[in-house]
């Protein structure tokens, strides 16, 4: 299945915030655990990845530092910051009304469909 980019773009900031309040982790952790999350359906690449944690570090909603890898790489770990949990508290909210909503058309869309009655031919 293809995930549409308009979709992906606005999961990708509350997917981070989540991500990082379940703890410390740097890029290539964050992008297996969205792999992982989303049983593969969600890809993202590098070139995604970095200029949104940039981003939310620029706002003050993640922290970084660097730490020594246990090959020795330094990785830049990021942390949710005190702002990031009142944002992602927010985003959370915002997604469940979203979500509710959703639902609530599918169901009454699957209802009406459900109830059209279909003639045999030549009725």
């Amino acid at each position: 299945m293809h995930i549409g980019k308009d979709l992906v773009a606005a999961a990708a900031t509350p997917l981070v915030l989540g991500i990082l309040a379940e703890g410390e982790s740097y890029g290539y952790a964050i992008l297996q655990r969205v792999d992982a999350l989303s049983e593969g359906e969600l890809t993202w690449s590098d070139g995604m990845l970095y200029p949104l944690l940039h981003r939310l570090e620029r706002l003050g909603y993640v922290e970084s530092a660097w730490h020594a890898a246990p090959s020795g790489r330094r990785r830049k770990h990021y942390l949710l910051s005190a702002d990031g949990r009142a944002v992602l508290a927010e985003q959370r909210r915002q997604w469940n009304a979203v979500s509710t909503a959703l639902e609530k058309v599918w169901k009454s869309a699957s209802d009406s469909t459900a109830r059209v009655v279909v003639s045999p031919a030549g009725a």
